[in-house]
């Protein structure tokens, strides 16, 4: 059974941090201990400055089925909602703010939570076979809190329509909506998300750490202060050794060596 094993897994090699969700038999389905213990490995590596990139995967036929409803269904107190939800919503906003890229490597299906977690990842490869719902309409629960992040990926009447239907669509189809970045057949799901890893694992670390952070808070700002705010970020950037390194090495015609300051 699933349940003597731990809920989440991690591996740390050549700096990237890979965690598993790694409850199969329940479809990785979001326990209050896999909200717990994605949490806690994702405030440990934060400030690990060996770190390039992270993923996020899933063991079993399916990457996230959402919150786990028989736990909900068992814990039927307005507070303990409150508090669940709110436990999700900041490890959702853990993974937007957390200071380098986040790649969701998807499989099978990635529903209602599960959807907002992919839609919350930086990043997002999955295979030609996955298909993603935002289905909570179908038991009489709206997904407002896997709307945020829906919204902020997806046009908004495609949002509006998973999140009213419940319906599923494609990897193609999350492509070509924003969800996802590509869809590979199945068989070529580790290679492509390692090649991705490995392109953005050979850029600058203080260009990848400005940049993530940089991205997310302008996406909240009025036109005028974001460009205000992106001058700023990309004055100090320009201040970096490695921006000398890199634009030296530019003119030389030969590889730049980053030194990560």
């Amino acid at each position: 059974m699933d349940t003597m094993e731990p809920p989440v897994t991690g591996r740390l090699a050549q700096g990237v941090l890979t965690l598993t969700l790694n409850r199969p038999g329940k479809f990785n389905a979001l326990s209050e201990d896999v909200l717990a213990a994605l949490q806690d490995a994702l405030d440990e590596a934060a400030g690990d400055e060996s770190l390039r990139c992270a993923v996020l995967e899933a063991s079993g036929r399916a990457f996230c089925a959402g919150h786990d409803l028989k736990q909900m269904q068992a814990n039927r107190d307005h507070d303990y909602y409150l508090r669940l939800f709110g436990q999700c919503g900041r490890l959702m906003q853990s993974i937007v703010g957390f200071p380098l890229p986040v790649i969701a490597k998807v499989h099978g299906m990635a529903t209602a939570a599960g959807c907002q977690l992919v839609a919350s990842c930086d990043l997002a490869v999955a295979a030609d076979t996955a298909k993603f719902a935002v289905s909570g309409i179908n038991v009489g629960l709206f997904c407002s809190t896997p709307a945020v992040a829906l919204s902020r990926n997806v046009a908004a009447k495609k949002a509006f329509e998973m999140l009213i239907t419940g319906e599923f669509i494609g990897a193609e189809d999350a492509v070509r909506h924003g969800l996802i970045n590509r869809a590979v057949p199945a068989a070529e799901l580790d290679a492509a998300v390692d090649a991705l890893v490995a392109t953005i694992a050979a850029k600058s670390p203080v260009a990848v750490r400005t940049g993530k952070a940089m991205f997310h808070r302008q996406r909240g700002m009025a036109l005028d202060a974001a460009y205000d705010y992106a001058a700023g970020v990309m004055a100090g950037n320009m201040m970096a050794e490695d921006v000398f390194e890199g634009i030296d090495a530019f003119i030389n015609k030969r590889d730049p060596v980053w030194k990560g300051r």
